[in-house]
């Protein structure tokens, strides 16, 4: 039997500004025409796509759900298919329960349901040569071309009861291309390049080492943070300078910790553990985080 893999991406919704999803997770019977409409899509995009089975994931995600270490929700989708029954190939399957639910560890994060893009994972599964050329297909072409039919975008919008601009099919490296040209312009760039090791080169560390932005270094897919006192905040070259008075330092400083809040909460959303480490006046912070 010829070895089996896997490619892997989404299907973006982008909603009308305002607009919030009716639901957040489809019923059995919208997963399956779901489904059965982006099986359609990417045979247009490249026909060998039609000889792979295909699981998609009836639920709307936002992208930090998406973008995590060890790929979670795409690797359940995979486990998913691999298990389903049906003799042969193609199969397309859409993945809910008969009453719109799902496992816990599944349901979409309602602290995290706000945004204007969802995403929903889907999976294509079949021989591995054949996976990997398909897979490379579209790592070549979604990003440019990728738009949803008129039908699949119709689809999805009266299946999750909300008015969607655009829908279009993304690889998750084409995914993380997007989100880090949109941290770039929110303020984030100096983060993205951490999520990113997190995410494709897990076994490497990387280092924020860019004052005044925060100390973090990253290994083991865990953030480690140095916290300062005023006193080694300054000491560290993390202060900007040109004399300034003790309030207008404080002032500083304290933005300087609310960015430091600010990244622990974005990697913790990507499933990133963010540890701090406290680094005292006079030491090496750089040390304390080696440590």
């Amino acid at each position: 039997m010829d070895p089996v893999a896997s490619c892997h991406g989404v299907l973006a919704l982008e909603l009308r500004p305002g607009a919030s999803p009716a639901r957040a997770v489809l019923d059995q019977a919208a997963a399956e025409e779901l489904a059965a409409g982006i099986a359609n899509d990417l045979a247009r995009f490249e026909p060998r796509a039609a000889e792979l089975d295909l699981g998609l994931l009836a639920a709307a995600y936002d992208p930090v759900e998406m973008l995590r270490p060890g790929w979670p929700l795409h690797r359940e989708v995979d486990r998913l298919v691999a298990q389903a029954p049906g003799p042969g190939l193609p199969r397309v399957t859409g993945f809910a329960d008969r009453e719109g639910r799902l496992p816990f560890n599944l349901l979409p994060q309602a602290e995290l349901a706000g945004g204007a893009l969802r995403l929903l994972p889907f999976v294509l599964r079949g021989p591995r040569a054949l996976a990997a050329a398909v897979g490379e297909r579209f790592a070549a072409t979604l990003l440019d071309t990728g738009m949803a039919g008129a039908a699949t975008a119709l689809s999805a919008q009266q299946a999750f009861g909300v008015d969607v601009e655009h829908a279009r099919y993304l690889t998750l490296h084409g995914l993380a291309a997007m989100m880090a040209m949109q941290y770039e312009h929110a303020g984030l760039a100096a983060a993205w390049p951490l999520i990113e090791t997190a995410l494709l080169a897990p076994g490497e560390e990387h280092w924020l080492d860019a004052p005044p932005e925060p100390l973090v270094r990253l290994v083991g897919g865990e953030a480690r943070i140095a916290l300062f006192d005023d006193e080694g905040w300054m000491q560290g070259g993390f202060a900007p300078g040109g004399g300034r008075d003790a309030a207008r330092l404080q002032r500083d400083f304290e933005r300087f910790q609310m960015r430091q809040r600010q990244l622990a909460a974005l990697f913790a959303a990507h499933g990133i553990d963010a540890v701090f480490e406290h680094c005292p006046a006079g030491g090496d912070p750089r040390a304390v985080l080696r440590g």
